[in-house]
């Protein structure tokens, strides 16, 4: 198809046009209506109009009322007015009706689920929106359950992204910037934030980066952040992803920036900090020492997650003398009738409990559950009476695995996941040393990782008076009539949220 194609006003070669373009696909529908009767009833010049659009995309039952039979069954020649000014301005019976005169641009508003609309002796076309997409209802999120709070999510249509956000802002500076990605999928994606708080510089890099390639097709959002990261070897987000409208809109309202793509049931937030991908929604709608309770044990748990294996390592291979005497005899007797050396114990059940788990993802929900919780007794349980690992080895292993659910954010949870094989090697080879250094470097790395210009560590690595405020949302969560301030990334003129009347 050419980059430029002008519609002409001979509608028989638009329909050749249209006819070539589509040949082979089924499911298009298209059709020529004679307009050929004037005031009179009499036969004049031929006219006509040609519909086209997608069946399965489209509403047809839209179509034939707004255009079809207000055109047909009423229009007659007018020596005052031609068959286009008669559309356009009261035969055409919708409001989302535009006109284009790009050929090109018309075919791809088709694809959308559009409905076009070519006119004798009129050099462009009208564009009916007409779109009925095949989408999943409205339904409570299956990845970030909570006890209280709405329970919709996001699906995978825009235009219900969207929606959910603005029912929950009415606010006139809440911008939707729409545009499109993928040279073959064309997908639609939407940019949203509040003019007054985002940070201009965050708003443009963020449509910066979602310009700088160019590539054939964007079926996830997940796809779309990994093209927007700048050091793509490094493995922590920076963007946050959630399937929660009420998650969003309050990002929102942070001066954050939201980008929902079509097709994906999740909606990217920029930009990303530790003390964000450790938040739930929960914690706003709970009391306060509940909510603080819970964000202690999430960070602790992350530390179990990425550290306990490696650090039982460290202690029953280099360093006993610090384990109670009859620990240590109990870990002697577990171990007396094992053949494997501990790393390898430990190496193996945390390999088993990785397996379990990507299983339960693939197989259906109904048996996934079950094969998770079965197998892993089953398995485990055979596996210390088999003498390959010892009891100790897999009350470690479940602790973790059950720490990494307790971290909300599943793709920030995965790189805990895979870094304490790093933790486990090097306490291994190196003892606690091992252990403490591959903290520290774990320490550095998250130091020196920033999300669009904001310090992944915020508000612990920085200090002024904002990330002082931002500190009374941090691990311990204040009661929010003490929340009188947004972080330190939205604008300087609107960082105070709260104040009292």
């Amino acid at each position: 198809m050419e980059n430029k194609t002008c519609i002409s006003k001979n509608i028989t070669e638009n329909v050749t046009k249209v006819k070539t373009i589509f040949e082979g696909c089924n499911d298009l529908v298209e059709h020529e209506f004679k307009l050929n009767r004037n005031k009179n009833g009499e036969f004049s010049e031929e006219k006509s109009i040609y519909v086209v659009y997608i069946d399965g995309l489209c509403n047809n039952e839209m179509v034939e009322s707004t255009i079809i039979k207000p055109v047909t069954w009423e229009w007659k020649e007018n020596v005052n007015c031609n068959l286009w000014d008669a559309i356009t301005a009261y035969e055409g019976q919708s409001a989302d009706i535009v006109e284009e005169n790009d050929f090109e641009k018309v075919m791809f508003s088709v694809l959308k689920g559009d409905t076009a609309i070519f006119v004798s002796d009129a050099d462009k076309a009208l564009v009916l929106s007409s779109k009925k997409l095949p989408v999943r209802g409205i339904e409570e999120s299956s990845t970030e359950g909570g006890l209280r709070g709405p329970r919709d999510s996001f699906n995978e249509s825009i235009r219900t992204s969207t929606a959910l956000i603005r029912r929950r802002i009415k606010d006139l500076r809440l911008k939707v910037n729409q545009g499109t990605i993928g040279e073959r999928s064309r997908t639609d994606y939407a940019i949203m934030y509040i003019e007054d708080l985002a940070s201009k510089e965050l708003v443009n890099e963020v449509k910066r980066r979602i310009d700088e390639y160019e590539i054939d097709a964007i079926f996830d959002s997940g796809m779309a952040e990994h093209l927007m990261e700048k050091k793509w070897y490094r493995p922590f987000p920076i963007f946050q992803s959630t399937t929660r409208p009420d998650k969003a809109a309050a990002a929102i309202v942070d001066g954050r920036v939201v980008i929902a793509f079509d097709n994906s049931p999740e909606v990217l937030i920029a930009p990303a900090t530790i003390n964000t991908l450790f938040q739930t929604s929960d914690d706003y709608y709970n009391r306060w020492p509940a909510a603080t309770f819970a964000r202690m044990i999430r960070y602790i748990a992350a530390f179990i997650a990425v550290g306990l294996p490696g650090f039982y390592i460290a202690l029953t291979c280099y360093h006993r003398e610090v384990i109670p005497d009859k620990l240590l005899y109990a870990i002697a007797d577990a171990r007396s009738q094992l053949s494997f050396p501990i790393v390898l114990e430990v190496l193996i059940m945390e390999l088993l409990f990785e397996l379990l788990r990507e299983a339960g993802i693939r197989l259906p929900s109904q048996m996934g559950n079950t094969i998770g919780v079965v197998g892993g007794l089953i398995v485990g349980q055979s596996a210390v009476e088999a003498g390959i690992v010892s009891t100790m080895v897999v009350i470690v292993v479940a602790l973790t695995a059950i720490a990494s659910f307790a971290i909300p954010n599943e793709v920030f949870g995965s790189v805990f996941r895979l870094l304490k094989f790093f933790t486990i090697i090097a306490a291994a080879f190196w003892g606690l040393y091992g252990f403490l250094l591959t903290m520290l470097a774990l320490v550095y790395v998250l130091a020196s990782v920033n999300s669009f210009g904001v310090p992944y560590m915020s508000p612990a690595v920085t200090c002024g008076y904002e990330e002082v405020e931002g500190n009374r949302d941090f691990i311990l969560r204040e009661p929010i009539s003490k929340l009188r301030f947004r972080p330190g990334w939205s604008q300087p003129e609107e960082r105070r949220r709260l104040k009292r009347k």
